[in-house]
């Protein structure tokens, strides 16, 4: 009898560390993506994940550890790894002047693609993007969300089995990210490319099949969606109150729990937040504006890791290939 051989994940990630100067970008980053699942990086502004795209698309070398792309080191091999990844970047990679086949026949060229093979492959990305009846379309004239298109049938022309995406919904409306979506779930789907992105939207993350959050270059959580926000372990209730600090001490002896507060709102944590607040309000006996009880979320998971709400944080500081070197 032949037992399977288990399948190299598509993306390895070993103790990665960088740094720009004296601050470090990331601390000793590790995870898998297996082959084939939708994997995002999760984090707010100034998290590592920037930096961490750049080293898996092979524009920075890690200072220490190891990337490996589909069994491929990406600072030993690089172009190999480049031959199998598609990239599609946070700020536009398009020629505005050009069509959108002009555009893809540029990107073949580079590929070394050419001839019969060529108008194939550009007929086949147009039809998977959506975009058969614009190819005639100058950039310029496109929609932000049509643009995003062309970005991913360009990352698409040489069939890589990697798709890397910076932040693949800024600057685009809720409709148009959820058409988005919808192509990159089909593309999974229908030809089994796996997908990693890098995000700071939570609603974005939660379409994601597993997560890794990142903050301020460290790895606070990793797993799916659902299994990250069942490790709250209740409901979260939240009050607000002017004292606070009076609203801790009773939660805390009447109740046994350990709250915190968070921009001033007191939280913690209870199997059935809903049966608790009447109780909850008879006693205490400090003011309460508000309260609210509501299921676990992606941003409650942030704040029991950190301490504070997921939000924009400091700008990601951009390093150059120059730096790493």
């Amino acid at each position: 009898m032949m037992t399977s051989i288990p399948q190299q994940p598509a993306v390895e990630v070993e103790n990665v560390a960088f740094r720009y100067g004296d601050r470090k970008a990331l601390d000793g980053v590790s995870f898998e993506a297996q082959r084939g699942e939708v994997f995002g990086l999760l984090g707010p502004n100034g998290g590592g994940k920037t930096t961490l795209f750049r080293i898996l698309s092979t524009l920075l070398p890690p200072a220490a550890g190891r990337a490996r792309i589909l069994g491929l080191d990406t600072a030993a091999d690089p172009l190999e790894v480049r031959r199998r990844i598609g990239v599609v970047f946070q700020n536009q990679s398009l020629d505005r002047r050009l069509s959108v086949e002009e555009n893809l026949r540029c990107q073949g060229n580079l590929f070394g693609l050419r001839g019969a093979d060529l108008e194939g492959r550009i007929g086949d990305a147009l039809g998977r993007t959506g975009l058969s009846d614009r190819r005639s379309d100058v950039v310029e004239a496109l929609s932000g969300g049509l643009r995003r298109r062309a970005e991913l049938a360009k990352a698409l022309l040489h069939r890589p089995e990697l798709l890397l995406l910076d932040e693949p919904s800024t600057g685009v409306d809720p409709g148009v990210r959820l058409d988005f979506w919808n192509h990159l779930q089909r593309l999974r789907r229908e030809d089994g490319v796996t997908i990693l992105l890098t995000t700071h939207l939570l609603d974005e993350a939660e379409r994601c099949d597993r997560l890794a959050i990142l903050d301020h270059g460290r790895l606070i959580a990793e797993g799916t969606p659902d299994q990250l926000k069942s490790r709250i372990g209740g409901d979260v209730i939240s009050l607000a109150t002017a004292d606070a600090e009076g609203a801790l001490k009773q939660i805390r002896e009447e109740f046994g729990v350990e709250p915190t507060v968070v921009d001033s709102t007191v939280r913690f944590e209870h199997s059935n937040g809903a049966e608790l607040i009447p109780t909850l309000m008879r006693t205490l006996s400090v003011p309460v504006s508000t309260v609210t009880v509501a299921r676990p979320s992606l941003e409650d998971v942030f704040i029991r890791a950190t301490g504070r709400r997921f939000g924009e944080g400091e700008e990601e500081i951009v390093g150059v290939v120059e730096q790493a070197r």
